[in-house]
C-alpha cells in the first residue's frame, strides 16, 4: 500500500504486482476539475487497486470522495456537493479490445508504452461525476419567479387583448 501517488506508473506492472495506492489528494492540483468548481479548497480521498480477473482481464478500481465547491444552476449561489466514484475500469491496449471487457468494467486506453498518470484517472472519474447542471437540493427559487398571478389577472379580467384577435375577425 503507498501513501503517496506516483506522478505516473506502468499500468501493466502494476497489475502484475497487484499494487494499491490510497490517501489525499489536493483538489487544487486537478486543474481540469478547478476549472468547473467555484472553489478549489479541500482534498480527494482516493484509493486504487489493481489487479487482473478470473478471467485475465486486467483492471484498476477507482475509489475516491470530495465536496466539491460547485455552482447551483438554480440560485447561482456556491454549495458543496458530495462526490462518490466507485469505478472499474478495465485496461485496453486498442480500442477494439473494449468489446471483450465484462459489462461492469468501463474501457480505459493504455498508451504503448503503458504509462499513465494516476491523478489524472482520478480527476476524470471525478469529472464524469459531476452533474451536467448542479442544483443544490436545498435551494429555492426567488419568489418574483414563483409568485402567482392574482385573481383578477388569472381570471382574464386586465389582460391584454389577443394579438391573434384581427386574425379571426379577418377569417370570417
Amino acid at each position: 500500500m503507498s501513501v503517496t501517488l506516483p506522478e505516473s506508473v506502468d499500468a501493466w506492472r502494476m497489475v502484475s504486482a497487484r499494487r494499491s495506492f490510497e490517501g489525499t489528494l489536493p483538489i487544487a492540483t486537478l486543474a481540469r476539475l478547478c476549472e468547473a468548481l467555484s472553489s478549489t479548497d479541500g482534498l480527494v480521498e482516493y484509493g486504487m487497486d489493481f489487479g487482473r480477473d478470473s478471467l485475465g482481464i486486467s483492471y484498476v478500481d477507482v475509489r475516491a470522495q470530495a465536496s466539491l465547491s460547485v455552482v447551483c444552476q438554480r440560485s447561482l449561489e456556491p454549495f458543496a456537493l458530495p462526490v462518490v466514484v466507485n469505478t472499474r475500469l478495465g485496461l485496453i491496449k486498442h480500442e477494439r479490445d473494449e468489446a471483450g471487457l465484462p459489462p461492469e468494467c468501463e474501457p480505459l486506453l493504455v498508451p504503448d508504452d503503458g504509462r499513465m498518470s494516476l491523478a489524472d484517472v482520478i480527476e476524470d472519474e471525478l469529472l464524469l461525476a459531476l452533474p451536467l447542471v448542479p442544483v443544490n437540493p436545498e435551494s429555492r427559487l426567488p419568489d418574483e419567479v414563483t409568485s402567482h398571478e392574482s385573481e383578477e389577472e388569472s381570471s382574464g379580467e386586465g389582460r391584454s387583448e389577443n394579438p391573434f384577435a384581427v386574425l379571426r375577425e379577418l377569417k370570417k
